[in-house]
């Protein structure tokens, strides 16, 4: 979706539900863009968040990813994994204060009693697992997206310490009808090709299934764990 088509669906929900949609501005390869929006966020509802989904990607800034070293340039590469890794875990960094101060409000807890304070999926995708590795190619969106989950492990033992725990998770949200992926539609089968709101409806179902126990691991659309 054009980023365009993305503020103008943002506004028009904020314009039909005023008082539960607050819109903030976030660019994910600006550190001080990501330390404003959190401090937006703690002034707005107190400092607590319950839920953070780190969704921001990028295939190559060509739009289409490295088919061979040929096509491998150290510009595609920073791009890629100032996108993909490094943005996403700055926000953890700066969000994390906040995600600690959640209520618990997604996930399961253990005997009905709170064991975590909040939740943090970072959408990563399976071509980023080195097991699952059997074709090669995409240099740049394979790199960062493996470089995500380990920083989603790291995330998930530094933020599973202590009484306010964080529940850290990578996710892949399948194939999705989007324009990362649309070059690629006509080898995906129809029934694998998934809308964004099915993908949602999949995510959702895995996150409010969470946890302790699933922290810092990797979960495929129907609930399967993928190795890194």
């Amino acid at each position: 979706m054009h980023l365009g088509k993305l503020l103008a669906l943002l506004h028009h929900s904020k314009a039909k539900n005023p008082s539960n949609l607050h819109i903030i501005p976030l660019d994910v390869i600006d550190e001080s863009s990501i330390k404003q929006a959190a401090n937006e966020v703690k002034q707005h509802n107190g400092g607590g968040v319950d839920l953070l989904i780190n969704c921001a990607g990028i295939l190559h800034p060509s739009g289409r990813g490295e088919t061979s070293l040929r096509d491998v340039s150290s510009q595609g590469l920073l791009t890629t994994f100032s996108t993909n890794a490094i943005g996403p875990l700055l926000v953890g960094k700066y969000f994390s204060p906040l995600l600690q101060k959640g209520t618990g409000a997604f996930g399961q807890h253990a005997q009905n009693k709170q064991t975590h304070a909040a939740v943090m999926a970072n959408i990563s995708a399976k071509v980023g697992s080195i097991t699952d590795n059997g074709l090669g190619g995409w240099y740049s969106y394979r790199m960062s997206k493996c470089a995500l989950n380990m920083a989603t492990k790291n995330l998930s033992i530094e933020l599973g310490r202590g009484r306010n725990k964080v529940i850290c998770v990578s996710l892949h949200p399948g194939t999705v009808d989007t324009e990362l992926s649309r070059p690629y539609h006509k080898n995906v089968p129809s029934e694998k090709l998934f809308s964004t709101e099915r993908s949602v409806q999949y995510l959702m179902d895995i996150i409010n299934g969470l946890t302790m126990q699933h922290t810092g691991k990797f979960y495929t659309w129907d609930g399967k764990e993928m190795l890194f």
